[in-house]
């Protein structure tokens, strides 16, 4: 894209000698993507410091007509906050807290500010903000809304969607939407906030959130071996009966994951080494500990007179269940030991997983014999990390056509198994042109009508979500 100087000039003004940068590592930086993936080109750089500047340097966009794409951790899977030469606005600068109200269970703070400053600002008041991912530390709160991220307790506390009360968020005209508020029956007509969520920076951007805080909460986690995914979404059940929507994470880990973590970081070790070809991280919320710990160890005894579990392990104290959690967290970044690695976020019914794991696997298995299913996540909302891995020790390299073939069979049989094909990490450039084909004409008509009526020059994240 090439900008006028009286565009530039204009720019620099409203956005104040802070406010931006041309400079060549700074734009490099924005335009690569944390896993390197896609990297892309942005020509300027807008660091506003408020919704007023945002609001100001958005307006001045529409009048120039020059693309954005909004950006917050940069922390995005799908090439979705990744510049392709439109300019990039940073709303890194806008990280204040600026309200937090513990009597009402709420809390407002800019779009910028990372996770873990939400997390720790409900803490400071004894409140919990329940969002939990890996990327906590550098995600921030406007791209975690945009991409209605989910994290491991959505089983709980649901997707970020669900922890909203109120927005901010800048048109793409330059007009603000000032949507913030901590009230939780609000029935004044269309539920605005809600249409932000998700649309991944589409239809405006969004500057500041009022979110849900809970009571804190005392937990118990345990470690779990398994010998199918049948009995593996039998003992969620089973424990569900037990402990009701106290569950707040059910994490499914193949074995051979495990392995792959302690191949990539020797000081990791398997809690509960086994044979068993699966495990399972399992998290139980309640007022007290001791509550949490004795209906856990009920639920599991019973799991294992069943023979739903061959073995589990309660974790003594917090440091032991942070190792657990180690393991799983580390999955994602581990997964860089193989020669190739074709990701997917899908996710099909919960009583559908093992369908889902064992046609899926076969019909991969019949394209590529040799390769590896590295499949886990948070199996109580059925989301699975699904990935096609390929050992450095293979003799051929994946082909990008066989890439292509595996995304195919992999959509297919998500679809054929009533699920989705992108679960919390979003749409972006990366599944648009798949999404098309699956979705019903009426809703990608009624998307397109949204997004041409928001965003009629089409300037706001163009090419992301749905193509005009």
């Amino acid at each position: 894209m090439d900008l006028t100087s009286d565009f530039l000039h204009a720019a620099k003004a409203v956005l104040g000698p802070s406010g931006w940068s041309t400079d060549a590592d700074v734009r490099t930086a924005a335009a690569t993507p944390w896993r390197s993936a896609a990297p892309g080109h942005t020509p300027f750089v807008a660091m506003p410091a408020s919704c007023e500047d945002t609001a100001a340097f958005v307006k001045l966009c529409a009048e120039y007509d020059v693309a954005i794409t909004p950006q917050g951790g940069n922390t995005g899977l799908v090439d979705a906050g990744t510049p392709h030469g439109e300019v990039t606005l940073s709303t890194r600068r806008m990280h204040a807290v600026r309200s937090i109200d513990p009597i009402n269970n709420s809390l407002t703070i800019e779009a910028g500010a990372a996770l873990v400053t939400a997390q720790s600002a409900a803490v400071e008041v004894n409140r919990l903000f329940p969002l939990s991912l890996g990327s906590e530390g550098t995600a921030t709160i406007g791209g975690l809304i945009s991409t209605n991220a989910g994290g491991v307790a959505v089983l709980r506390y649901g997707m970020m969607r669900d922890l909203i009360l109120g927005l901010e968020v800048v048109l793409p005209s330059g007009e603000v939407w000032a949507g913030l508020s901590g009230v939780r029956k609000n029935n004044t007509g269309y539920d605005l906030k809600h249409l932000f969520a998700g649309a991944e920076g589409t239809l405006g951007i969004i500057t500041a959130a009022t979110l849900k805080l809970f009571p804190q909460v005392a937990r118990a986690s345990a470690w779990i071996t398994c010998e199918t995914p049948e009995d593996i979404v039998e003992l969620l059940a089973l424990v569900r009966d037990h402990a009701g929507d106290t569950v707040t994470s059910f994490e499914m880990i193949p074995e051979n994951a495990v392995a792959m973590v302690r191949a990539e970081a020797p000081d990791i070790r398997d809690p509960n080494p086994s044979a068993s070809p699966w495990r399972v991280l399992c998290e139980v919320s309640m007022a007290s500990e001791n509550q949490a710990r004795e209906t856990l160890e009920m639920a599991l005894g019973k799991a294992l007179e069943s023979g739903l579990a061959s073995d589990a392990v309660i974790a003594e104290s917090l440091s032991q269940a942070q190792s657990f959690w180690t393991i799983r967290e580390t999955i994602p970044l581990s997964k860089r030991a193989y020669r190739a690695a074709i990701n997917h976020d899908i996710s099909v019914p919960v009583s559908r997983i093992p369908a889902f794991l064992e046609t899926t696997e076969a019909a991969l298995k019949a394209l590529i014999p040799a390769s590896e299913i590295i499949a886990f996540g948070h199996v109580g909302d059925g989301n699975l990390h699904y990935s096609v891995c390929q050992s450095n020790d293979a003799e051929t390299l994946i082909e990008a056509t066989q890439s292509e073939q595996i995304t195919q069979i992999v959509h297919d049989m998500t679809m054929a198994h009533d699920g989705s094909i992108s679960a919390e990490h979003g749409v972006g450039r990366m599944k648009r042109d798949a999404l098309e084909t699956i979705r019903s004409p009426a809703a990608t008509a009624t998307m397109k009508a949204i997004k041409s009526a928001l965003d009629p020059q089409g300037i706001m994240n163009p090419g992301r979500v749905v193509a005009l």
